[in-house]
């Protein structure tokens, strides 16, 4: 058997085997567990927060560790692309925050209300004041669809709206309106905001996957298809822009640069762009609205946002290697609210938890911190249904496959759809227990 036979029998074995080939590795297997009576808050349990929470129980004995947060539901957001273009139910990416949290953690299924990094303090709405030794934020962002002017999330649906990362039942919304769209036709616009913002492949996932299905059903030729770039580039990563622009002009898509949605009017299907030569109002028959995003109220009235960099958007003042906060050394930021460069995606998150793990138990143990973020992000472009691109980078930009030999980057290949469509919820499940 050849090494190569062999890799793509592992990778297979994986995407079969779900949960459990995800779950065989169990980072904190062999380390005894430190004693402590520190306090830990951890404001979030999304991805990160849950993820980190399970790995503290296993990792520290005595600690009393407090996750603050007051969604009911925990939302598998990588899945809300496939529910978008009709390929999974609304419930595939829904389960119980609590489903998820171990023994040992207490939760607080409030907001937390405001911060004061001094007093070393959390409030929660309901006005209970937690206090803290450390403290993780992990809230993620939030979608600031009122900057879209005359847009409101009841349109997700109607008169050619969609909005899918608005949540589960907008991503269904949304495929009830690209799917009339692949049918009638006409001019399809997919924005992308100016801000940061997660996972920067998705809008372009939904672009290739309604034209895909349009393809596919036979329509394609009524389809005048647009993708809003936000600047004069497809993708951050330069080598991948390239390569979407190529696929683009294999498909038929037209990139419209520096065009960055400002506002529509619903009743006329118009939508208004900033450009840099002034506001341009173009007609659509669909349009795909990503709002800016931006951290949440609380961090940005908690004096932890960055006074220099994203003044706009709010993200948390941090060090791009160990996520410690440059002014308040027993804060570390997790997950979308970091500011950062690169990592707003689970792929992130799952290369982050393990950085700022080791910074909690090297405070506590008095000794200096041995594991770092390096920007690891991951996306596995979608670029027709059963075809996708695994793209992954670090903070410098360079390409890092993560199986040589076997997934070319670059390459629209089956097997990276796998790693979508099969094998990333496991993995993501996998670490939300702290085992992968």
């Amino acid at each position: 058997m050849t090494k190569l036979t062999a890799n793509r029998r592992q990778f297979l074995a994986l995407a079969a085997g779900g949960a459990a080939a995800a779950a065989v590795s169990v980072p904190q297997e062999g380390r005894a567990q430190v004693a402590t009576s520190a306090k830990i808050v951890i404001i979030g349990a999304g991805a990160g927060g849950t993820a980190l929470a399970n790995r503290l129980v296993s990792r520290l004995e005595g600690a009393q560790i407090t996750l603050i947060d007051p969604r009911v539901e925990h939302l598998y957001q990588p899945g809300l692309s496939l529910v978008a273009a009709g390929l999974k139910p609304a419930s595939y990416v829904v389960s119980k925050t609590t489903d998820w949290l171990p023994d040992g953690v207490t939760l607080i299924a409030e907001a937390a209300a405001a911060i004061d990094p001094e007093a070393k303090t959390v409030d929660t709405a309901s006005g209970q004041k937690v206090p803290y030794d450390f403290l993780v934020v992990a809230p993620g962002l939030v979608l600031d669809h009122d900057a879209i002017e005359g847009f409101s999330l009841d349109m997700v649906g109607q008169n050619g709206i969609g909005a899918l990362y608005a949540g589960p039942q907008y991503a269904a919304a949304t495929w009830k309106a690209a799917q009339a769209y692949t049918e009638t036709g006409g001019v399809g616009l997919f924005t992308r905001p100016a801000t940061e913002m997660k996972c920067a492949g998705a809008p372009l996932k939904h672009t290739f996957l309604i034209e895909d299905i349009a393809r596919t059903a036979g329509t394609r030729g009524k389809l005048d298809v647009h993708y809003m770039a936000n600047n004069d580039s497809l993708f951050g990563v330069r080598i991948v822009s390239e390569k979407v622009r190529m696929l683009f002009g294999d498909r038929g898509i037209t990139p419209e640069y520096s065009h960055v949605l400002r506002g529509l009017d619903a009743g006329a299907k118009t939508a208004t762009f900033a450009t840099p030569e002034g506001d341009v109002t173009m007609d659509y028959d669909y349009i795909h609205v990503i709002p800016p995003q931006r951290a949440p109220e609380v961090i940005r009235q908690s004096g932890l946002s960055w006074a220099d960099k994203w003044t706009d958007q709010g993200w948390v003042e941090c060090d791009m290697a160990t996520l410690r906060h440059l002014r308040y050394d027993t804060i570390w930021a997790l997950g979308d609210v970091a500011g950062v460069p690169k990592g707003k995606t689970a792929a992130s998150v799952k290369w982050q938890v393990p950085a700022i793990e080791d910074g909690l138990v090297a405070a506590i143990e008095g000794r200096e911190s041995t594991e770092t973020y390096n920007g690891y992000t991951s996306c596995p472009m979608i670029t027709r249904v059963g075809r996708a691109m695994l793209v992954e980078f670090y903070y410098n930009n360079n390409l890092v496959p993560s199986f040589p030999g076997v997934i070319a980057p670059l390459e629209e290949l089956w097997i990276s759809w796998l790693m979508k469509e099969v094998a990333l919820k496991a993995t993501y499940n996998a670490m939300l227990r702290g085992r992968a």
